[in-house]
């Protein structure tokens, strides 16, 4: 999983459409062709037809992919988000060139007329997760409605939901190696994201020892 140390089995991303930010300004907005699939993706998923509908009125449209998905300028958001720690902010740096570490997610998470946004900011050297933040789109501006600094962590679009992995060591456990991983799934309720489950995934590196749980601030 990009973001997390590599230990452990890996989850798949599901149909959400991610990107590499490379820093600069793309203020164009892109197509989202492949963002029609089920849950996280931008479009909003429809049931089965009503039975107006297949006696012949006329319904509503839905929403194009290009309707609710806003491509925005990753790094600028973070650095300038008071929301985000100054120890994150300074780890944000070029790994080469023009190229920061920063995976983003667009996806509907919080059921609004724009596609919310998902960042995770990743280490240069092993792309370890060291903050995962949601943003949504608030009468034209971005506004910080999650995140989660306690490294290594990683955001996920999972199914309209939000999916939080952290990694968890027992005492002696390398960097490279934890024991396992906790798996927080959150959804939006209330005007706030809620927490709805949790699982914890044991690695095949694990003694049996009791795992540090990351501590959630959420």
């Amino acid at each position: 999983m990009r973001g997390l140390t590599g230990a452990g089995p890996g989850r798949a991303r599901g149909s959400t459409q991610a990107v590499i930010t490379a820093g600069a300004v793309l203020a164009a907005v892109v197509p989202f062709a492949a963002a029609c699939g089920t849950g996280g993706t931008g479009a909003r998923d429809e049931g089965p037809a009503h039975a107006s509908a297949v006696a012949g009125a006329v319904a509503s449209p839905s929403p194009s992919p290009s309707d609710t998905y806003r491509r925005v300028d990753a790094v600028a958001l973070i650095k300038r988000d008071p929301e985000v720690s100054p120890a994150v902010k300074r780890e944000l740096k070029p790994c080469s060139g023009e190229d920061y570490p920063v995976d983003v997610a667009y996806g509907d998470l919080t059921g609004g007329a724009v596609d919310d946004v998902v960042v995770n900011v990743l280490t240069c050297g092993d792309a370890v997760g060291i903050g995962s933040y949601v943003y949504r789109d608030v009468r034209g501006s971005y506004k910080n409605v999650f995140k989660a600094e306690e490294s290594p962590v990683y955001a996920e679009i999972d199914k309209g939901d939000l999916s939080v992995t952290k990694q968890v060591y027992e005492k002696g456990d390398p960097v490279s190696s934890p024991s396992g991983e906790n798996v927080i799934t959150y959804s939006w309720s209330a005007g706030r994201f809620a927490q709805e489950h949790f699982h914890h995934n044991e690695y095949g590196n694990a003694t049996g020892g009791q795992p540090t749980p990351v501590p959630d601030d959420n």
